[in-house]
C-alpha cells in the first residue's frame, strides 16, 4: 500500500481535528471573519419566543453558571442562554459550517449580557445552515464570565438529520469544501470515498440534500491530474471509476459512465504480463498489489451489467478473477494480503480491511454479469474469514489502528463494510446483516460525538474525528440499514 499522506501537512495544518468529546472550554480555532446575516426558512435574529420547541442537546457549566444550546428543529434554527448567573454574564453563539474547525461570526452571534438585576439571559434565534451557499452547518453555545470562557460541544438541529444514517452524512457534508469539491480541501481517492459514502446513503434513505456534491465534484475537477479521474495510481482511478458508477445509477446521467469507462480502460492500459498479469499499481513501476485488482474486477463487472451487449468489459473482469484467485494474494486463512513480492509470492503485508471487502463487492457485481453461483460460494468464504480475524472488542478493526482520521486509512474500513453489504443484500439469507447492525450499534452508542460525527475505533471515545473516519461510519450506516 502508498504511505498514508497526511492530510494536516497537505492543509498546512490551517484546520485543527476536532476531539470526539467535543469542543469545551477555551476555543480551539481562530475564528473567520463576521458572516452576514443568514435567511433560509426565517432570517436570523428570530425572537425564541416564536420557536415552536425547545430542544436542548447539550450544555456546559462556566463559574457555577449554566449554558445551554436550545434548538427549533423545525425551523432548523438555535439560541443559546445562560442561566444561574449575575448581571453582565455574556452569551452568544458560534455557527461553523465545516464542522467546527473554525466559526464565521468573528463578532459572536447574538452577543449579549445578562441585564442588571437579572440572572440569566438568552440570545435571539441564528440558522444553523446556509442553504443558500450550501452551507452545513453547527452551532454552540459560548459564555463569558469575567475573563472565562465556556462553551457547549457542537451541535446541529435534526433538518437533514432525522436518523443515525441521515444525521451521519450530514456530517460528512461539513467537510466537503465549497472550493475544492473535494472532501477534507483535497482528499483525492479518499474523496472519492467519500462521494461514494453519500450518493449511497440517498440511495438507501432517500435523501437527495447532498446530491449536488456529484455535479459539482465532477465539473471542477474533470480536468484534475491525468484528466477523466486519472492520475499514475490505478488503485486512486479504480475508486473514482466506482464513485462514477454510482452516480451513474444515481441520476441516470451518461457522462459519469463514460468517465467510468475511460477509469477502466486507464486501468486496463496498465495490465501487464509482470506476475502472468493484473494491473500495476503505479504507472512507475511493476508492484501488483490487491486492492488495484480487486477495484479492477467490481468496476469492469459493474460497467458489463450497465453496459447494454458489453463483452469487453465482462472478459477482462473474467480474466481478472481468474488472474486474482491464482495470484497467491489469498492466504491460507483465506484473507488477503497486500501483493506481491518482486519473485511474484505473496508478501506476507498486512490484510488491509479494504482488501478483504472491495473483493466482495467485485465478486458480487461478477456474480450479477454470469450468474455463476460458485463466485458467491467464494465470496462468503472470505467473508467469514474476515469477520472473525478482523473482529476485536465486538467491532472491525483495522490492523494496527490508529486514533487518527487523517491519512489513507480511517477509510478502509468504510470500503471493507460497504463490500460486505453489497455481498449481504445479494444473498437470500443475508447472513451478515447481525455483524452489520452489531458494529453499527456499537459505533453509535461508543464512538460519537453530539454532531454525530465518528471517531476510528467503533468500540469507544477516544482519537479525533475527520472526514476518513466520518465516511466509514456512513458506509457502516448505509451497510446496516
Amino acid at each position: 500500500m502508498r504511505t498514508p499522506r497526511s492530510l494536516c501537512a497537505a492543509l498546512l495544518c490551517t484546520a485543527v481535528a476536532t476531539t470526539l468529546s467535543g469542543l469545551t472550554g477555551t476555543a480551539t480555532a481562530a475564528p473567520v471573519a463576521a458572516a452576514a446575516a443568514v435567511c433560509n426558512k426565517y432570517c436570523d435574529t428570530r425572537d425564541p419566543a416564536l420557536s415552536p420547541q425547545d430542544r436542548q442537546p447539550v450544555s456546559a457549566t462556566l463559574s457555577g453558571r449554566s449554558l445551554v444550546l436550545h434548538f427549533d428543529d423545525t425551523d432548523a434554527m438555535g439560541w443559546a442562554s445562560i442561566a444561574n448567573g449575575a448581571a453582565g454574564d455574556e452569551v452568544w453563539l458560534d455557527r461553523s459550517t465545516d464542522g467546527g474547525r473554525t466559526w464565521t461570526n468573528g463578532g459572536k452571534l447574538g452577543d449579549t449580557s445578562v441585564p442588571a438585576g437579572g440572572n440569566s439571559w438568552r440570545t435571539l434565534m441564528y440558522n444553523v445552515d446556509d442553504w443558500n451557499n450550501s452551507g452545513v452547518g453547527a452551532l454552540r453555545a459560548c459564555g463569558q464570565v469575567g475573563s472565562a470562557i465556556a462553551c457547549t460541544p457542537w451541535a446541529r438541529t435534526t433538518w437533514n438529520a432525522w436518523d443515525r444514517r441521515t444525521a451521519a452524512a450530514t456530517a460528512l457534508m461539513m467537510s466537503f469544501d465549497r472550493s475544492t469539491k473535494l472532501f477534507g480541501g483535497n482528499g483525492w481517492w479518499t474523496g472519492a470515498n467519500a462521494l461514494t459514502a453519500i450518493i449511497d446513503n440517498a440511495r438507501v434513505t432517500g435523501m437527495n440534500s447532498y446530491t449536488y456534491a456529484i455535479a459539482e465534484t465532477y465539473d471542477r475537477n474533470l480536468g484534475a491530474q491525468g484528466g477523466n479521474f486519472t492520475n499514475e495510481y490505478l488503485d486512486d482511478t479504480g475508486w473514482w471509476g466506482l464513485a462514477w458508477v454510482a452516480a451513474y445509477d444515481r441520476t441516470g446521467d451518461s457522462r459519469y459512465l463514460n468517465t467510468a469507462r475511460a477509469d477502466a480502460d486507464h486501468m486496463f492500459a496498465n495490465w501487464n504480463g509482470t506476475c502472468g498479469g493484473g494491473v500495476r499499481w503505479s504507472t512507475n513501476g511493476n508492484y501488483k498489489n490487491a486492492i488495484t485488482n480487486e477495484l479492477f474486477l467490481q468496476l469492469t463487472a459493474a460497467l458489463h451489467n450497465r453496459i447494454p451487449g458489453d463483452t469487453t468489459y465482462l472478459n477482462r473482469a473474467r480474466n481478472e478473477w481468474t488472474w486474482f484467485r491464482n495470484s497467491k494474494m489469498i492466504n491460507s486463512d483465506h484473507m488477503i494480503n497486500d501483493g506481491l513480492t518482486d519473485a511474484c509470492a505473496n508478501n506476507g503485508q498486512p490484510t488491509w480491511t479494504y482488501n478483504q471487502g472491495v473483493v466482495l463487492g467485485g465478486l458480487t457485481e461478477l456474480y450479477r454479469a454470469t450468474g455463476d453461483a460458485s463466485l458467491l460460494t467464494t465470496a462468503r468464504t472470505l467473508a467469514d474469514a474476515s469477520t472473525t480475524r478482523l473482529q476485536s472488542g465486538g467491532v472491525l478493526r483495522e490492523p494496527g489502528e490508529g486514533d487518527g482520521c487523517t491519512g489513507d486509512g480511517p477509510s478502509f474500513k468504510g470500503a471493507y463494510v460497504r463490500g460486505l453489504g453489497r455481498l449481504n443484500t445479494q444473498l437470500a439469507d443475508h447472513p451478515y446483516a447481525p455483524t452489520l447492525n452489531s458494529w453499527a450499534n456499537s459505533a453509535y452508542t461508543r464512538d460519537r460525538n453530539p454532531l454525530d460525527q465518528y471517531g476510528p475505533h467503533w468500540a469507544d471515545g477516544t482519537g479525533s474525528t475527520d472526514y476518513g473516519c466520518q465516511q466509514s461510519a456512513l458506509d457502516l450506516l448505509n451497510a446496516a440499514g
